[in-house]
């Protein structure tokens, strides 16, 4: 299965990491230095022309990249733990 991330961007739900709330992580400054190195490796992908609120890291096949979504991080979980959300078929 997949997961919507916004815009047109969807993502295996096998290679998801983890969900993350722009807001709260981004005051660890290990998250910061986290973000702005792969930025800087060119593995983020912003799916937002609006106001970012969370933030996805994947996993595909080793090389990590990190999705911005103007979707709240909830709403991604609510997204991620629905009905039609099933690892299994992965």
């Amino acid at each position: 299965m997949y997961l919507h991330l916004g815009q047109s961007e969807v993502v295996p739900a096998r290679t998801i990491v983890g969900i993350f709330d722009l807001d709260i992580t981004s005051q660890s400054k290990i998250t910061r230095t986290f973000l702005t190195e792969s930025e800087k490796n060119k593995l983020v992908i912003n799916v937002s022309d609006e106001l970012p609120k969370s933030f996805v890291v994947c996993d595909d096949c080793g090389r990590k990249k990190v999705y911005i979504s103007q979707l709240s991080s909830s709403t991604l979980q609510k997204r991620a733990m629905s009905s039609t959300f099933d690892r299994s078929d992965t």
